[in-house]
């Protein structure tokens, strides 16, 4: 054997041993999302209070695990992006969620598929993530536009005196912001009446407009926010 080929069995050993020794983690989530502002920012204000609430607590054994990429690509590239971080964890993640919206991609139904045959969870927005941010606010069954939800945000940050008075994908403490007067529990219940009547078998999520899955990953991670936490 030449020594180009001793080298090359090495390497490929070094690799198998490396991912030999992860270690699938409970209480684990991977949240890599389309954008790189508003959506990890909010995940990030869940994440945040989990921490002080969990990671406090002495008869807690496992503290959750919440990772956030914002990688900022298309849909189908979100896929693969997610996929190369898996591979390069160095843990097992038990909960992998993949955060994006329509907006105007065509390979928005190919994504979720994929996504979906690999195992990971897919938290959609038709069109954007404005619409689930609008939840917390209305109920809507308007299909609109992003740039109308943008609007209908501003409105709702003068209406409600938040921030600067308009809408920004930059608030550092989004969540906290649309979380006031129970914002996050009234998303929830607005999504969920909105999806009632879609059907995940005969229908495409980019003919359900509006349409939001985000309410399946918050109400995984505000599991932990309850009193009955570990």
């Amino acid at each position: 054997m030449g020594k180009d080929d001793l080298f090359k069995k090495k390497r490929q050993e070094r690799k198998k041993r490396k991912f030999e020794y992860r270690s699938p983690k409970a209480n684990s989530f991977l949240i890599v999302t389309e954008g790189k502002r508003t959506e990890p920012l909010y995940f990030k204000g869940i994440q945040r209070l989990i921490q002080e609430k969990v990671g406090g607590r002495i008869d807690v054994v496992s503290v959750p695990v919440v990772d956030i990429y914002g990688e900022g690509c298309s849909t189908g590239k979100l896929i693969e992006m997610t996929e190369q971080i898996v591979k390069k964890a160095k843990i097992i993640y038990q909960n992998v969620w993949v955060v994006f919206d329509r907006d105007d991609f065509d390979d928005f139904d190919q994504a979720i598929k994929k996504g979906m045959e690999k195992g990971y969870k897919i938290a959609w927005s038709n069109q954007s993530f404005e619409y689930w941010i609008y939840l917390h606010f209305n109920y809507s069954d308007s299909g609109l536009h992003r740039d109308e939800w943008n609007k209908k945000l501003n409105e709702m940050f003068r209406q409600y005196n938040l921030g600067d008075g308009k809408y920004h994908k930059n608030y550092e403490d989004i969540y906290n912001m649309l979380n006031l007067c129970d914002g996050v529990n009234r998303a929830i219940r607005n999504a969920k009446r909105r999806m009632e009547e879609f059907d995940e078998k005969k229908m495409k999520p980019s003919m359900y407009d509006p349409g939001t899955t985000v309410y399946r990953l918050v109400e995984e991670l505000r599991k932990y926010l309850t009193d009955d936490t570990g």
